[in-house]
């Protein structure tokens, strides 16, 4: 559930800062890890002094809410140092707009007197209390940032699951979208749903010596490439099925494809040299072309599957297109209840 990743970002995270602080008194990193890189990677170490960044009808947030929301969207912070300098501003600014709207949700909460059975608070605080580990971290944790008070704790997490309350009855219930509208949706925009034409293929390839220039080999060398290509075809043409193959492509081929099992997924005709094209079109799934001369150097293929142009069924689509429909629904109705918030709130960013 969506409370249970909020209150575990909101209430460690805020903790990993609060026990740098008791140990320096004053403005902390929170984030340490390994320098940074290049210039063009380098991190911007967060900082934590409980400052306002913003006012929401009155309400105060602090840059130790702002920080919690930006390790929701950059995760790997912690790992790294901090942000990424390039993509710090933009993380902000994302994590400023969320801690605003979270404040604004929240007391739409309040307005409604949304209440949340003791029960459900005491099951979320016994799972919360689960991630620390141990007994003993918890009363760390209480008795660095809550004051030793475990009655904090419950207040950040009703906070959090009357927030999810709203946004259930406001955003989650009216954004499901039926099977009906789904298929609606198909028969609508019916070119969403067509296929190309694909192949899947595993290659071996020979090339021509490191650095030679295609167009100028000479005798020997085309010699000895063909020679090398003979081969190639000779144990190709003996290998059982895609394991076999996928194992010779990693043993003696030349080309990239070579570490993974000479596979590639879904190649289109387009992007096929047109000896491969023509050589495919009258192959058999699992069967092993001749040798294809391909600029001084020889490809040989392996035919796995021949998709032609078609266009997906209903069934095929159903489940991912109702989830990406219910996605885009969300977000608009979520979008819309943020500037129905925004426009009877006051909201000051410092």
């Amino acid at each position: 559930m969506k409370h249970k990743a909020l209150i575990s970002a909101l209430l460690v995270v805020t903790f990993i800062g609060a026990r740098a602080q008791v140990a320096s008194h004053g403005p902390t990193t929170v984030a340490k890890a390994a320098p940074p890189k290049a210039s063009s990677q380098q991190s911007v170490a967060p900082q934590v002094s409980d400052r306002p960044v913003a006012k929401v009808n009155g309400s105060v947030l602090t840059d130790r809410d702002l920080l919690r929301e930006m390790y929701a969207i950059f995760p790997y912070a912690q790992q790294h140092n901090g942000f990424p300098k390039e993509q710090e501003p933009a993380i902000r600014q994302g994590a400023l707009e969320m801690i605003i709207f979270e404040e604004l949700v929240y007391q739409e909460a309040l307005r409604r007197k949304v209440t949340i059975p003791p029960q459900q608070i005491k099951t979320a605080e016994a799972d919360f209390q689960r991630q620390f580990g141990s007994p003993d971290k918890y009363q760390e944790f209480l008795k660095v940032e809550m004051q030793g008070n475990p009655e904090l704790v419950r207040q950040k997490i009703r906070r959090s699951m009357m927030i999810e309350e709203v946004l259930k009855t406001d955003v989650g219930d009216k954004s499901a979208v039926s099977v009906a509208e789904a298929r609606d949706y198909y028969n609508k925009h019916p070119q969403r749903f067509q296929q190309p034409e694909s192949f899947s293929i595993q290659t071996i390839s020979i090339l021509p010596p490191s650095g030679a220039d295609p167009s100028k080999l000479t005798a020997q060398q085309k010699a000895e490439v063909r020679k090398r290509a003979d081969d190639a075809l000779r144990q190709a043409k003996a290998a059982k099925g895609y394991q076999e193959f996928g194992v010779l492509a990693e043993k003696i081929s030349e080309d990239d494809y070579r570490v993974n099992m000479g596979l590639h997924k879904a190649v289109k005709p387009e992007d096929l040299s047109p000896d491969m094209l023509k050589t495919l079109q009258a192959m058999q799934p699992g069967s092993v072309s001749g040798l294809i001369p391909v600029q001084g150097a020889y490809t040989i293929i392996r035919l796995n599957t021949h998709n032609p142009a078609q266009k997906m069924s209903f069934e095929q689509v159903e489940k991912p297109l109702q989830e990406e429909l219910q996605k885009e629904k969300y977000e608009k109705l979520r979008s819309h209840l943020a500037k129905q918030l925004r426009a009877k709130a006051k909201i000051e960013v410092v």
